[in-house]
């Protein structure tokens, strides 16, 4: 007898981090959407892995997920209202053919599915499990401090970077490896999906300018904890933008973090 999937631990947490993003602000409207690499067992636990509600078409090729099993997101839904109505909003699908179907097993109820940005997540997971086999998660949303940086800031990812790491004394142990930034693409498309994914090989986090931050992590908690440190360092540097830098975190006391924690910063980015 299948489990309840209401009470599956996966849906809970699901459920509970999209509720926070929204009440952070990073989700306004139906702005953002989450996917979820879930393990195949887990999967069985809740739902019946072989009777399909509908197939949906990805409009993309991913052969390395292909039978993978991912809770998603879904299109023109609003991240404060996944609490109230989990099965409206979200949805368990298994992708075949490649990748190019989309088996629905459970969810998107009303004929609803899957986020726009759904070939940017695919490409993205596809590209970190390349490098990390243990990533599970794509989070996408807007932080009003990040996109405000993108304004005003040299969009290079090594400057970028640079300046989150001066912001706050965690950041370079947080995301050692930077975060890439991506010149400002037309979003939902297979295009911004693949150069997000190029990005992702080399970093946790990739920024689109003018719009908001993609993250990628083993869970929910790394990858949520990886955007909210961004957004903090982001909010700090746009309190002081307008002002004279007095003082700072120089490379020297970042180069003294990365002996204190045992981490590199990416090669070449610090002088």
């Amino acid at each position: 007898m299948m489990k309840n999937i209401l009470e599956a631990p996966f849906l809970i947490e699901m459920v509970r981090t999209c509720t926070n993003m929204y009440q952070h602000g990073w989700d306004e409207r139906n702005g953002g959407n989450i996917s979820w690499l879930l393990d195949e067992t887990d999967a069985a636990e809740y739902l019946d892995v072989n009777a399909a509600v509908r197939d949906i078409p990805t409009g993309f090729e991913a052969p390395a997920l292909d039978g993978k099993y991912f809770l998603v997101t879904g299109t023109g839904k609003y991240f404060k209202n996944v609490q109230y109505d989990p099965a409206h909003n979200l949805g368990v699908v298994r992708l075949s053919q490649g990748g190019r179907n989309a088996r629905l097993l459970w969810g998107l109820t009303g004929g609803g599915t899957f986020t726009s940005e759904f070939p940017a997540h695919m490409m993205s997971h596809a590209a970190r499990l390349s490098v990390d086999p243990a990533n599970r998660i794509v989070m996408h949303c807007h932080p009003a401090n990040l996109l405000a940086m993108t304004y005003v800031h040299d969009l290079g990812s090594r400057a970028f970077t640079r300046t989150l790491w001066q912001m706050c004394t965690e950041c370079v142990v947080v995301f050692p490896e930077g975060v890439n930034v991506l010149p400002w693409m037309l979003y939902g498309t297979n295009e911004i999906g693949q150069a997000t994914a190029e990005e992702m090989k080399t970093a946790r986090l990739v920024v689109w300018p003018q719009h908001g931050i993609y993250g990628a992590g083993k869970d929910l908690d790394e990858t949520f904890g990886l955007i909210e440190t961004a957004e903090k360092a982001a909010e700090i540097y746009m309190k002081i933008a307008h002002l004279p830098r007095l003082n700072t975190i120089t490379d020297q006391q970042l180069h003294m973090m990365e002996a204190r924690f045992g981490i590199k910063a990416r090669e070449g980015w610090l002088d």
